[in-house]
């Protein structure tokens, strides 16, 4: 069966993250995912959403659905924030317009999946890991959790990883304090939140932190170097999953 496959890496990643993006490709490729990379895509429309620009959000959002119209693969997508947005919150940003629209955004929206879900749901992915044994640790993004779901999924991934210990973080649920454009707005609590969040990284005793969300991994990971901590690295499940069943260093 092919597995034909929209790759959307979010401006996130393709602008601060590319490595992780590479990461995430490759591993879908691994597992038997036959990948199409749009060069137009762009945002997914989320900070605008979020703060109250929704003509600007829509204008987005009716981009996207062209840009992918050229095919009915699904679309996957390495960030839970960015998958969440365009599954559900275009669901919400259209829900005032006619039934036809509606109905176009409930057709695009069935095709978003982020990338645990897919190589879970579909590529039914048996991870085997090649690397020591290690403890981490998992951030669990507000976005992912509450809007995607796909914690659930994401930690099953990185169980999976048999010489893997993965730990919980106290508190997990509680936010990074990123939250796009609050962290922009709100420096002074933004900063309060995500040093919280830093101690309760530092309880788990863990030297490698895991997040599938593009902007809470910039936030934890910028936080870090501000505070002089070096020992911990914070990175994309998919980048340290392709790392762990190739055998590759961290």
């Amino acid at each position: 069966m092919d597995h034909n496959v929209n790759f959307f890496a979010t401006c996130m990643g393709s602008t601060a993250l590319q490595d992780s993006v590479i990461s995430s490709i490759k591993l879908m490729q691994m597992y038997g995912a036959k990948i199409t990379f749009k060069k137009k895509q762009t945002c997914c429309g989320q900070p605008a959403f979020n703060s109250g620009y929704f003509k600007e959000a829509k204008e987005v959002a009716f981009y996207n659905m062209s840009l992918f119209a050229d095919n009915d693969y699904p679309i996957v997508i390495p960030a839970g924030s960015c998958a969440g947005m365009m599954s559900h919150d275009y669901k919400i940003l259209f829900r005032d317009d006619s039934q036809q629209v509606r109905d176009s955004i409930d057709r695009f929206a069935a095709r978003i999946y982020d990338e645990s879900e897919y190589l879970t749901d579909v590529l039914k992915v048996q991870l085997e890991d090649k690397g020591p044994q290690m403890n981490v640790t998992f951030h669990v993004s507000c976005h992912s959790l509450r809007v995607q779901e796909c914690i659930p999924v994401q930690k099953a991934l990185i169980r999976q990883l048999k010489n893997v210990n993965l730990v919980d973080i106290p508190y997990e649920e509680e936010c990074c304090g990123f939250g796009g454009t609050f962290s922009i707005k709100e420096p002074e609590i933004s900063n309060a939140i995500v040093s919280e969040k830093i101690k309760h990284i530092k309880e788990t005793g863990c030297k490698v932190v895991l997040a599938g969300d593009n902007g809470c991994i910039l936030n934890i990971s910028g936080a870090l170097a501000r505070q002089g901590i070096t020992d911990i690295k914070v990175m994309n499940i998919y980048d340290f999953i392709l790392k762990r069943v190739t055998g590759e260093d961290l």
